[in-house]
């Protein structure tokens, strides 16, 4: 499975140790990531790996072994993330680690937000950690601690006000935020619909939990030329306003674009891989 990620055309793989594993197999299963992760051709993919939540009897472990091991792995995902402190132990113990194996990259950290007590402390979460670069918002589990069932989970209208808030900690804070999976494998009218409904909110991208959804992912989060060319065009006329001495709005195909119109038009090209400068 870990092979197949490797090549489904992912912008990242996320590597599971929690829930996938089950409890008589963490050992091991953490060996067969080492292992992976030294040995898989990753290319330009970025990959993470989710470590068992903080408190648990693997986390320490987790976070002493990987961050001692292969430099693919680039980031940390922490599960079940309640507060700060669950944060500044991450932080912590991976300060030790890299620092006794050598490692002078620090290894990056993103919260998955799901549970009650995560959710209703999303924005000291989202300031809490230098490490810290997105927040992942998850259904599944935070439908458990919310007390719903499983199927509600899939409802995602229930979930707007979760959405807003994890979203609004991460803009805040100038983390990357990102929507969690589908609880289903297959690329159906309603999974496009909640995929179309995240973008058009703001997410950065969503989890899939099977390589079929990675296409269909790829797809709706990638900016399409029209909204390039639009984004180019916002970016250039108040670059030339500015240089110009002309300050404010400026006009562009008869709208009237301001600075927060370019900050829009800025995330457009982000997702495209373009860096503008400030």
């Amino acid at each position: 499975m870990i092979e197949k990620a490797a090549v489904s055309g992912a912008d990242e793989i996320v590597i599971d140790l929690e829930d996938a594993v089950a409890v008589d197999a963490k050992e091991s299963a953490r060996a067969t990531v080492l292992m992976a992760l030294d040995e898989l051709d990753w290319g330009a993919t970025a990959v993470a790996v989710r470590v068992n939540a903080p408190g648990t009897p693997w986390c320490h472990a987790d976070l002493a072994a990987l961050a001692a091991g292969s430099r693919a792995l680039g980031s940390i995902v922490v599960p079940k993330v309640e507060s700060a402190g669950d944060l500044a132990f991450v932080d912590r113990l991976l300060d030790g680690a890299e620092a006794a194996a050598g490692r002078s990259a620090k290894l990056r950290v993103q919260a998955l937000v799901e549970t009650a007590a995560g959710l209703g402390r999303a924005q000291e979460i989202g300031q809490s950690s230098p490490r810290l670069d997105a927040l992942i918002l998850g259904y599944a589990d935070l439908a458990a601690s919310l007390g719903r069932s499983p199927a509600g989970a899939a409802d995602r209208a229930a979930w707007n006000p979760a959405r807003e808030a994890v979203l609004t900690a991460a803009r805040a804070h100038g983390l990357q935020a990102i929507d969690g999976p589908s609880l289903t494998v297959a690329v159906d009218d309603v999974f496009t619909a909640d995929t179309a409904s995240a973008r058009a909110l703001g997410w950065d991208g969503r989890w899939a939990i099977h390589p079929r959804q990675v296409p269909a992912l790829l797809a709706a989060f990638t900016p399409t030329a029209e909204e390039l060319t639009w984004a180019r065009r916002v970016v250039d006329a108040l670059a030339k306003a500015a240089a110009e001495g002309a300050r404010g709005a400026v006009a562009v195909d008869g709208q009237m674009i301001d600075e927060a119109v370019r900050r829009a038009a800025v995330r457009v090209l982000a997702r495209a891989g373009e860096e503008v400068l400030a």
